[in-house]
């Protein structure tokens, strides 16, 4: 099933979730760097982590809705579309929480609350990644129809034509 969104023949939402998925992650290392060495520039790049992450994660919720209300009812991808964008959704959720807490907080060092919700964030995020993969590289979806090893350029206009060995 090919995505609906599109940008030089590539789908938009996988461009755009390594923006969230990185800046999440890095969030929480810098998270854990700042709780080793107590350096208030970590806390901060961890909060901007947060923030770039949330805009991005956004961005890439847009494209991704878009390709999985073009997926058929009552298919497993419909089903497992459905597990990887709640979870995702709560995934922003999460470190939207802890981006508030450390906002209301006022002070350097993040709140444990704010803390744990990155790192619940970022679990939670890997088993929705994980859901995603399968989406592609099990069921198919955002594939163009008929790719192979010798498919043409997506720059070219040209179709992608099954061919069977």
């Amino acid at each position: 099933m090919e995505s609906r969104a599109k940008l030089f023949g590539h789908p938009i939402h996988p461009m755009l979730i390594v923006f969230p998925l990185g800046l999440f992650i890095a969030s929480v290392i810098f998270d854990v760097l700042y709780l080793a060495t107590g350096y208030a520039v970590f806390a901060d790049v961890a909060y901007w982590n947060i923030v770039g992450g949330i805009i991005g994660g956004l961005a890439a919720a847009v494209f991704g809705l878009i390709d999985y209300l073009a997926i058929p009812e009552g298919t497993r991808a419909r089903r497992i579309g459905l597990l990887h964008g709640l979870g995702n959704v709560a995934v922003i959720g999460l470190f939207a929480l802890s981006l508030w807490i450390r906002w209301s907080a006022g002070e350097v060092a993040p709140p444990l609350l704010a803390l744990a919700f990155s790192f619940v964030g970022v679990g939670l995020g890997a088993i929705a990644g994980w859901l995603g993969g399968e989406l592609v590289d099990r069921l198919g979806v955002g594939v163009d129809e008929g790719a192979h090893l010798d498919a043409p350029s997506s720059l070219t206009h040209e179709r992608v034509t099954v061919t069977r060995q």
